[in-house]
């Protein structure tokens, strides 16, 4: 793989293949916007401000048809897209889909599906959060500003817990430890607040624990080099080994791969602040919140009335 680090060509890689269990349905395409705009769409407006120069949507291969009629129809004229596919079949040699399986293999799987297409630095974010500009920003920084003695130093976009959360139920979120403004562990946990205190209950079982209200937590905001392929591609194959009692359900997400990969000293992970609000559409009650939050930003001047007219 060509590894050009001095190209400042970022790629904003955007994981639109989840199925959308907890809200019930294709939620990456569900109109927030005065004039019919995604989340996805705002995602891509507020990358193109902070420099991105090409998107890539990772999609199941049934849905192409309707991203291209949609999101790729409004900004093919203003950046370069393309679209890859998460295939369950997409494994290591030696291994095939067990009997059963109907969910993708997770995050980490997804973005091993954009290889091919990424020589250069980019970031990785959710298709059905919004972000906030200010963390685009951000992280374009931190990718600038990065060197080639730096291939496995990646950037994590930290946002305060309580500027992540929802009123509607608990929300996934990873629970950051720092270590002189790098990351120490991260915690994928259950994240809700009750009467003005914030739980987080991991998602491996262990023992639930407050949060402060200024804890930073992982949004799946990540910036990376080329170099985070070689790892993902070789703890894939252990990942698997190491979960055969639970191969029908289990997810080979990139939180856990990062976390390996600092625990086991194979890379660094740079803590990036942001004051951003994230908004997001975890339950069908929160569109309502979402879309006003929107209509504020747009009378505030943020976005334009008609984002790509």
């Amino acid at each position: 793989m060509v590894n050009n680090m001095k190209d400042n060509d970022k790629t904003l890689l955007i994981m639109a293949a989840g199925m959308g269990s907890r809200y019930g349905g294709l939620k990456q395409i569900e109109p927030v916007g005065p004039n019919g705009e995604f989340m996805i769409d705002y995602s891509i407006y507020d990358a193109i401000m902070a420099g991105f120069k090409k998107v890539i949507c990772i999609i199941k291969e049934e849905n192409l048809e309707v991203f291209e009629e949609t999101v790729g129809a409004r900004i093919k004229e203003h950046i370069p897209v393309e679209y890859v596919f998460q295939k369950m079949e997409d494994l290591p040699q030696g291994y095939s889909v067990p009997e059963g399986r109907v969910k993708p293999w997770g995050t980490a799987h997804a973005i091993l599906a954009a290889k091919d297409l990424i020589n250069g630095k980019f970031v990785v974010i959710n298709a059905d959060d919004f972000y906030g500009r200010d963390a685009y920003f951000v992280v374009s920084k931190f990718l600038d500003e990065l060197d080639d003695k730096n291939s496995t130093n990646y950037g994590l976009v930290g946002y305060k817990v309580k500027n992540t959360l929802t009123e509607n139920g608990g929300v996934k979120r990873g629970v950051c430890e720092e270590d002189n403004g790098y990351l120490k562990k991260l915690t994928e946990s259950i994240v809700e607040e009750q009467d003005g205190v914030i739980t987080a209950t991991p998602l491996d079982g262990s023992s639930s624990f407050t949060v402060a209200s200024e804890t930073r937590v992982s949004m799946n905001m990540f910036g990376f080099t080329p170099e985070i392929f070689n790892y993902i591609e070789k703890t894939f194959p252990e990942f698997l080994e190491s979960h055969k009692e639970t191969i029908e359900k289990c997810e080979f997400l990139i939180p856990d791969v990062l976390e390996d990969a600092v625990r086991k000293n194979k890379a660094t992970v740079t803590m990036l602040r942001t004051n951003a609000m994230w908004q997001g559409v975890t339950y069908k009650e929160d569109k309502e919140i979402v879309v006003k939050a929107i209509r504020k930003l747009i009378d505030e001047k943020e976005y334009p009335e008609n984002l790509w007219n």
